[in-house]
Order: structure tokens, then sequence, then C-alpha cells
């Protein structure tokens, strides 16, 4: 998909969101970049787990145009790999990459996620969130592991990340892991910054990125309560700052693509999911954003 043309699928997602929100004004918006969007598939655990094929076909049919699988996947065989693969294949449908525990980081484990992601066409292997440690050294380990894995992804074609979770913002030792992370892995390994936990432990995300040109690759994005009064917000609920966000990403953090996440809400998951896309193209068309 070619960064300044708007997919087909996603083109008729806003069409609708225009039809239904009254928008020729909406539509007017001139594109001025296309980062694709996907589904965490976390946002639709329960409905994976009852039959994840069926599941893939109700995201596909929403607009999105890819997914980020999550924790149990590492237990897939590679036949059922491949069975996941033809349907991602047959619904137009990309994996943008998988979330990985720390635990299958290590040299007896990583050899199985490689072929896991090799079969299903995976851009990046995601650690889904580093082992946490009151000390540095304990950090330095996490930076030395992100960046062995690194190495054996690359050599394969496939890229690797991190993604946030609440300690790395926290001050250790007078530093902020993530800040040590940026610092002490290699400047191909990304980042992948959970906005509602970014922004819900005070980290400042928009300066992270900003300080790191290049590094955040990708994004789950959740809104946030300032005032941590409100739960469950779908994007663009909140106070998130999307404008600030989308410009500082594309102009500086070099994204290569978005994910809905969503942790729960006063809807459905399904319902989540889909009024999620269509918050995100209102949003985009709103700040004349692809």
């Amino acid at each position: 998909m070619t960064p300044h043309v708007w997919s087909r699928r996603a083109f008729l997602a806003l069409a609708a969101v225009a039809a239904v929100g009254g928008g020729a004004r909406v539509l007017m918006a001139t594109p001025r970049k296309k980062i694709p969007l996907g589904l965490g598939m976390y946002t639709l655990k329960d409905e994976e787990e009852k039959d994840r094929l069926a599941t893939l076909r109700a995201v596909a049919k929403m607009g999105y145009e890819g997914v980020e699988f999550w924790g149990p996947y590492v237990d897939w065989t590679p036949a059922y790999a491949k069975e996941v693969r033809k349907q991602l294949d047959d619904l137009g449908l990309a994996c943008y990459s998988a979330h990985t525990r720390p635990s299958h980081w290590t040299d007896e484990r990583f050899p199985g996620v490689i072929e896991l992601n090799q079969i299903l066409g995976s851009r990046y292997v995601v650690m889904d969130h580093a082992p946490e440690s009151p000390t540095l050294d304990g950090w330095k380990r996490n930076a030395e592991v992100l960046t062995k894995g690194y190495e054996k992804l690359k050599a394969v074609g496939i890229k690797a990340a991190l993604h946030n979770w609440t300690t790395e913002w926290r001050l250790h030792e007078g530093v902020r892991p993530i800040d040590y992370l940026a610092k002490n892995t290699p400047p191909g390994f990304g980042f992948q910054l959970d906005l509602g936990t970014a922004f819900g432990e005070r980290g400042d995300p928009i300066a992270f990125i900003k300080a790191n040109p290049g590094r955040v690759r990708s994004y789950h994005l959740k809104d946030w309560s300032a005032d941590r009064s409100r739960r469950g917000l779908l994007i663009g609920e909140g106070d998130v700052p999307w404008t600030e966000l989308f410009e500082a990403a594309e102009a500086t953090g070099g994204v290569e693509y978005y994910l809905i996440e969503q942790e729960g809400s006063r809807f459905t998951p399904l319902e989540t999911a889909e009024r999620s896309l269509k918050n995100y193209l209102q949003l985009r068309a709103r700040g004349r954003l692809g």
C-alpha cells in the first residue's frame, strides 16, 4: 500500500461515516498522509477464542486493513498458522505484528516465534512488555534481550519492537526505563506506544516521539481521562491531543501503522471495534490528516 493513497476499504469506511454523520464537509478534507490502520485482536479476545476465522471476517468487513495478534498465538502449530494466513490473504488483511511475551524471547523459544511470524507474514515481533526491574541493571538485561532478538529477526527480514507498559515511564534510579531502552538498543529497533498507558502514567509520549525520531513505528490508539474519572473511553472521547499526536507520529516518529486496541467499553467488543474505527476516521478527517 502506497503511503499517499486511500485503500478502497478505508475510503468506503469513511464514506459510511460521512453518510451517517452528515459529512460532505468531512469528505472534503484532503488526506495528507495515509497510514494503515489495524485492530489489536486483544480487543476481540473472547470472540477470537470462540471462532478466530469468523472474527477475522468481521474485522475485515468493518474496514480494518490489518491485525495484530497477541499472547496465545505462540502456541499455534505451524499448520494452524498457515490456516490463519490463508484467511488473512483471502480477506485482504495484513498481519502487522504479533505481541510476544518476554518468556518467548529466549534462545529455546524464539526460533518457534520466528517460524510462526514468517508464516503469518508479520512485519514486527513486539515484546508485549519488558520484565519489570527496580534497578537499571535489570533494564540493561532487558536491552540486551531486545537487541539479541532484533538481530535474529533482522536476519530473516522481520522487525522488532517493544510495547510499553506502565513501569517504563516511572523513574528507576533517576532514569525512565523507556529512555534507557531507546539509548541502549539499535537505531533499527522500534517502539510501540500504548497511548492510554503512557498518558495515564503522565509520561508525555509526544515528547518521547520527538526525542526519538524514526523510532516509534506503531501505536495502540487508546483514549485517556486526565482526571481519571472515566474508563473504557473510545478513541476521541477523552483527553488525548490527537491532532498533535498524529502530527508528531508522522512528521517525526516514523509511524508505519496504527492499531485500535480497546480493553473494554460500554459496548460489546464487536461494536467497540466498529465504533472505534468510525471515530478514528472522523478524527483524521477533522484534522485534515489522511
